[in-house]
């Protein structure tokens, strides 16, 4: 007899980038739909907010990044959960189905709070979506190539933020903020679904992980999404610099989307250049992982969040001190926000997974990403609640000021090397 169809069909499941790359490329595709979904609103959204909503307020025109950041912290820290009783694939395609309407209210609103309710679907959408590319990603590769993995992972999402909103300020520049640059995110929503029913889901990696790591840490026998939450947000310190260097990293995304447009339209800029610097950000932040998260891999992960926790501080100053030139002001600050950044995303999600025990590596992770993008409604906050009382400018210092803190808060309390890829805690102390 010739078993050869049956074999084909019954192979046996290997972990490594090499073994799985078909399906990881795949995966890095729809990634790309993700973040060119969010990347329609970097450039136009705050700007529909004052010249076609007539908004006053920047807390009034920063409430659609409050709402998206909070729906997606929300939805990153339920995503964990659901893999309980989900698959990651079922939980992909949820995602885009609820992401479908998110284009046509933009380009259509009639009303601000449509903008805002569009902003809940959208939150839902990426907490849904874009945990689920990384869990999968991390569950394809295993231990070794988690820092490479996540970095391809996020340079996809970010390169598509930063090409979306480049693209929509061209688009905005010659056809108006609306609805041109909002529909082409029915392409990429359309791609997204129809991608995503041709993953295969990746139950059998992580049961095969399980299976070569069976013992939980000590520190994690208990895997519920209470007790993770707990340890990943103060108990464990070095889970805890993470955290928080997470959060406000994304605190600053959340700044510049809502105040960079404002910024650089009040110092003379137009459309295309304020389109270039808020496409120039993810673009940079987006390459730059590739081989941030290789060198994470090598290097270590500590390095790369505290130096590029202070590199992002120095973009805030840089925007500052050359603004009477706005465009050159607007570039260099791109590009250190840019490079601080890709230094940061794919070494925080590899230490999160350094530290985490498959057995609640995905809760770790999704509370990981629930304190990181609840920095986008932090962010949008602050910088709305500043902006109405001092400005700006003022805004901005602050931004600079949280940000070096934050990268020595993670020199302090992170660890490197604290766990070995197993998740078993190395510290003899991790509640210090």
């Amino acid at each position: 007899m010739n078993p050869a169809p049956a074999s084909r069909a019954q192979r046996p499941v290997r972990l490594g980038l090499r073994e799985n790359w078909l399906q990881f490329t795949l995966l890095v595709v729809v990634n790309v739909c993700v973040g060119a979904l969010v990347g329609l609103e970097r450039t136009t959204v705050p700007l529909i907010g004052t010249d076609v909503f007539g908004l006053t307020s920047d807390l009034a025109v920063f409430s659609f990044i409050i709402a998206f950041g909070v729906t997606k912290a929300v939805t990153n820290l339920a995503a964990g959960a659901l893999t309980a009783r989900f698959r990651r694939r079922q939980l992909l395609i949820a995602g885009w189905l609820i992401g479908l309407p998110v284009p046509f209210a933009l380009a259509w609103a009639p009303s601000w709070g449509w903008i805002v309710a569009a902003n809940v679907l959208l939150g839902l959408n990426q907490g849904l979506t874009w945990s689920m590319t990384v869990n999968m990603k991390i569950d394809l590769v295993g231990p070794a190539r988690r820092g490479l993995a996540t970095g391809l992972n996020e340079a996809a999402g970010y390169v598509a933020v930063g090409a979306t909103a480049l693209f929509t300020g061209y688009l905005a520049s010659s056809y108006g903020l609306r609805p041109v640059p909002e529909l082409i995110g029915v392409v990429f929503a359309v791609a997204g679904l129809a991608l995503s029913l041709t993953v295969r889901d990746t139950a059998a990696h992580v049961a095969l992980e399980l299976a070569q790591h069976p013992r939980p840490a000590p520190e994690g026998s208990h895997s519920g999404l209470a007790q993770t939450f707990a340890r990943t947000s103060w108990g464990n310190r070095s889970l805890r610099g993470t955290s928080q260097a997470g959060l406000v990293n994304n605190l600053n995304d959340g700044l510049t989307w809502g105040v960079f447009p404002l910024l650089f339209t009040d110092h003379g800029l137009g459309l295309a250049a304020v389109g270039l610097i808020k496409g120039l950000y993810p673009l940079l932040w987006g390459i730059g992982q590739i081989p941030t998260g290789h060198l994470a891999d090598r290097i270590g992960r500590k390095p790369l969040i505290v130096y590029g926790m202070l590199i992002q501080a120095a973009g805030f100053v840089l925007a500052l001190a050359l603004l009477d030139r706005p465009l050159l002001a607007g570039v260099l600050s791109a590009v250190a926000l840019g490079i601080g950044t890709a230094m940061v995303y794919p070494a925080l999600i590899a230490a999160v997974s350094d530290h985490a025990h498959p057995a609640w590596r995905a809760n770790a992770l999704g509370t990981y990403r629930f304190w990181r993008d609840i920095g986008y409604a932090t962010g949008a906050l602050v910088a709305g609640i500043l902006a109405d009382a001092l400005g700006l400018n003022a805004t901005i210092i602050a931004a600079a000021a949280l940000t070096a803190g934050s990268g020595l808060l993670a020199a302090r309390w992170i660890t490197e090397h604290g766990h070995d890829t197993t998740g078993h805690d190395k510290e003899s102390n991790p509640t210090n």
